[in-house]
């Protein structure tokens, strides 16, 4: 069973003139594919009723925040996921534009594997949700001061924090805000959740590496001289929720799953190694 139908998302910014756009469109086009081009609205988001129910593939023209967007809008649909490199060297954009024209011909030859990565759900008390590929931030709102918060596993008080704020991170996410507040790297078609404090003003800010089966609850605390602490919830530094004192967000792992289309056999490890030398 092939891939037929290609949505094409481009960031803009990356591909003003849309030549890369346009490659990907004839030579899929030429072997006999169909491609749609995303739909924008003028603060260049995607209009989500515009995507087309029949997609087999979405080709993303861009970096690794142009495809965790569209992992986003797809969480509830089993559509694969494959990224064009316009950026620096990211690990989840697959192609580099040398490869370009091979690439393409691969997709044709149905020459291709495809990789689940895990996602997060952030429950509210209201019944709201939201997803994230990467990552759920809790940070403080408003001038520089630590939050306090509380950390339930299974319904066990884990620890208190005082802190800038906490990362509760995929192992795709472990490469990004994770990694720079001094997380653990993980390999990312592992299944498990990474708690990182930010800045933490005591001696217990090591990582925690827990199950993807647990769940985590963290309530806000009060803040100095029992003030009603405000703070954000971001998912995948896109989407953001305000919660103040007593107020909790419940995470685990979503039922949703991104798939990413691979091409190479450029390991994760490779890429790791390339990051690593500063290439």
């Amino acid at each position: 069973m092939g891939m037929d139908r290609f949505y094409i998302v481009t960031n803009d910014g990356k591909d003003p003139e849309q030549q890369v756009t346009g490659k990907v469109k004839r030579l899929l086009e030429n072997g006999g594919k169909t491609c749609i081009l995303c739909e924008k609205d003028e603060q260049k988001v995607i209009i989500a009723e515009s995507v087309p129910d029949d997609i087999d593939c979405a080709v993303v023209i861009g970096g690794d925040g142009s495809l965790i967007e569209v992992a986003r809008l797809f969480r509830d649909r089993d559509v694969p996921v494959l990224g064009i490199n316009m950026g620096t060297l990211g690990y989840l954009t697959e192609v580099e534009l040398c490869h370009l024209d091979d690439a393409m011909q691969q997709i044709l030859r149905g020459d291709y594997t495809k990789e689940d990565r895990m996602m997060l759900e952030g429950i509210f008390e209201d019944g709201s949700s939201d997803v994230s590929l990467n990552d759920i931030v809790v940070s403080r709102k408003g001038e520089l001061r630590v939050i306090h918060f509380k950390l339930y596993v299974n319904g066990e008080l884990l620890n208190a924090y005082e802190a800038d704020g906490v990362i509760i991170s995929t192992p795709t996410g472990s490469t990004a805000y994770n990694l720079s507040a001094g997380g653990p790297i993980v390999e990312p078609t592992a299944s498990m959740i990474v708690i990182t404090p930010i800045c933490s003003h005591a001696l217990n800010t090591r990582s925690i590496v827990l199950s993807a089966e647990d769940e985590i609850v963290i309530e806000i605390g009060q803040g100095r001289h029992d003030t009603t602490e405000e703070v954000f919830v971001t998912f995948d530094g896109a989407d953001t929720v305000n919660l103040k004192t007593g107020s909790t967000v419940t995470i685990r792992k979503s039922q949703a799953a991104t798939k990413i289309l691979k091409l190479s056999q450029v390991s994760f490890l490779e890429t790791l190694r390339r990051k690593m030398k500063g290439n």
